[in-house]
């Protein structure tokens, strides 16, 4: 079942195996996206400050995944339906938000303190993570 598979209201379906790539690739996103972390800490706060390093670092994770999703939906034979680039948004950017959580809590920080995050009325502009993971595989994947 490689070909697009139509239910009988003509509605896309989304076969499983075609989500296994692109889990793959969030994966490597999350590892680039951890050296990032880490080039932003030692390398840009020391010496541009903690908020234009993050403006900087997020940017340039933005454009990091930009990269990553054309290089994937570029290289795969795999013919996404619109339905399933949707998922594939909605996962990465589910997977995301959870990990960072995940690490927050494993660090002993508080909730709100990854939820500060996305205070885009403070100058946080994190927020642009989540949406590019989302709209990527729309953007690069038909």
């Amino acid at each position: 079942m490689s070909e697009l598979a139509l239910t009988s209201t003509g509605t896309q379906s989304i076969r499983p195996a075609a989500l296994y790539w692109p889990l793959a690739v969030w994966a490597v996103m999350a590892v680039l996206a951890v050296l990032n972390g880490g080039f932003r800490e030692i390398v840009l706060v020391p010496r541009l400050g903690t908020y234009p390093a993050h403006v900087l670092s997020t940017l340039l994770l933005v454009a990091v995944i930009g990269l990553v999703a054309a290089w994937y939906f570029g290289w795969t034979e795999i013919s996404h339906t619109q339905a399933e680039l949707l998922l594939i948004g909605g996962l990465w950017t589910l997977l995301t938000i959870g990990f960072e959580f995940l690490v927050g809590f494993l660090a002993g920080e508080p909730v709100g303190t990854t939820l500060a995050q996305y205070d885009v009325l403070a100058g946080r502009i994190w927020v642009l993570v989540p949406i590019v993971l989302f709209v990527a595989p729309l953007f690069f994947g038909r």
